[in-house]
């Protein structure tokens, strides 16, 4: 495993992406995949958890829904794609895969505490959400994920 398994699983994923013929949706999937993944690295970082293994799950967590089109059960669906694909290029262990799949399984569940691994996907998913149109309405489920994040990123200016 001497390969930056990120870049292995980007190649992954940008060719599934790139074969997307819905450019709005492809422009979509990109965005809130790699945003999510990025969130992931800058929330691992703050709090201590294995960056690579988070970025990883960022940007696997909705490649089910991208791929297939179907929201429906996704977060369920999208772990077992992820053992899927892990398990194909091989660039995770046993463990590894279990926490990566475990944290995209429970990445929808914005009411609950789980693992601090699996914390870190739930709030770069509501980080990515709520960035990507800071203008929009911040969607009730996810507000209250997101003013702690904004409190423990010490972020000022911030409105309601």
């Amino acid at each position: 495993m001497n390969e930056n398994r990120v870049e292995i699983l980007r190649k992954y994923i940008d060719e599934i992406l790139l074969n997307m013929d819905d450019t709005e949706n492809r422009r979509i999937a990109y965005l809130h995949l790699y945003g999510v993944s990025q969130a992931c690295a800058l929330i691992a970082l703050k709090r201590g958890v294995n960056v690579e293994l988070a970025t990883m799950a960022g940007m696997l967590h909705d490649l089910h829904t991208f791929k297939t089109g179907n929201h429906n059960n996704h977060a369920v669906l999208g772990a077992l794609l992820a053992r899927e694909v892990l398990g194909e290029l091989k660039i995770t262990t046993p463990d590894e895969t279990d926490m990566i799949c475990t944290a995209i399984h429970n990445h929808n569940v914005k009411d609950r505490k789980f693992s601090k691994f699996d914390e870190v996907l739930i709030d770069a998913d509501v980080m990515q959400h709520v960035l990507y149109n800071y203008s929009a309405p911040i969607k009730a489920h996810e507000k209250k994920r997101f003013a702690s994040l904004i409190e423990e990123f010490s972020l000022t200016g911030v409105e309601d």
